[in-house]
């Protein structure tokens, strides 16, 4: 308890102040959780009024053709994430705004950190959601653990649950968390500034030097990537997708060349329609005569 109040003492002082951090409506709040993942926040921040402004509601989004979706979230990266979000407000519409936790995770597309996400920030249930960055510093606060991984959770969790205020901003203390995790509690932490050093029981482990610093806390997931192409299929993909948000669509027989300028006929041809299926088959463009275009 009293570390928690220590905690939120420093968030009051440091914390950053970010758009949807101001409202309690679910609506604002999943826009901006399904936008930040594998995204920084300084690009969300860009991204997330625009939509807004395009559309500020369920009903507005719910309605939403695919093309507009796809237009609106284009150049975010990870595009299946707008669909996404768009088939989650069209339930959202047809069943009523979620009430619970519990309730958020009957929704398709939702998982367990985003239903706890809304149930703590919008809900201001008591609940801690747990991602890379939470995991991280109370894996390092609770456990004692500088590198704890996704096994650690369930004891994170159990032990969260005597970190957090009964009563009072329980709900800010996971905020709290993501901003100490990004000012201070990095993969390399900067414990000698941390206002959880005193408490912190793998602080003296990082200050004594002996902890080894991994390149990467967890594997990233390996990225499909041809022959000798200077960017993984992701990137290629994108630029398919922008191209086939042109009024009318782009040629086929010159997608190739403008999407990458060593594209070779013979050795990509193979390649560049695998990455046309996929697309189609997620529901991103269409084939419409000679042309890729956005679904309608």
């Amino acid at each position: 308890m009293k570390s928690a109040r220590k905690l939120l003492d420093w968030f009051d002082r440091n914390g950053r102040n970010l758009p949807w951090r101001n409202t309690r409506d679910p609506y604002r709040i999943l826009v901006s959780e399904v936008m930040l993942q594998q995204t920084q926040v300084p690009r969300v921040l860009v991204f997330y009024r625009r939509w807004l402004e395009t559309f500020p509601s369920w009903k507005s989004l719910a309605k939403a053709s695919n093309a507009e979706v796809i237009r609106e979230w284009s150049g975010l990266g990870y595009n299946r994430r707008a669909l996404m979000l768009r088939d989650i407000a069209q339930q959202v519409v047809e069943r009523g705004v979620p009430t619970s936790e519990t309730e958020w995770r009957q929704l398709k597309g939702i998982g367990p950190y985003t239903s706890a996400a809304l149930a703590a920030f919008s809900l201001h249930e008591r609940v801690m959601p747990i991602d890379t960055n939470i995991r991280r510093v109370l894996g390092r606060l609770l456990l004692g653990k500088p590198f704890p991984t996704p096994e650690d959770d369930d004891r994170i969790r159990r032990s969260a649950d005597a970190f957090m205020p009964e009563r009072g901003r329980f709900y800010d203390v996971p905020q709290a968390l993501f901003d100490l995790a990004t000012i201070v509690c990095k993969k390399n932490p900067d414990c000698a500034a941390c206002p959880m050093r005193s408490v912190c029981p793998a602080a003296p482990k990082f200050l004594s030097g002996r902890v080894r610093i991994p390149k990467q806390s967890l594997k990233k997931p390996l990225e499909r990537k041809h022959r000798n192409k200077p960017h993984p299929d992701r990137i290629f993909r994108g630029r398919i997708l922008k191209l086939a948000g042109r009024p009318g669509g782009f040629p086929l027989k010159l997608l190739g060349e403008a999407v990458d300028p060593g594209f070779h006929e013979k050795k990509d041809a193979l390649w560049l329609s695998a990455m046309i299926d996929r697309l189609v088959s997620d529901g991103l463009i269409v084939r419409y005569g000679k042309n890729v275009t956005l679904p309608h």
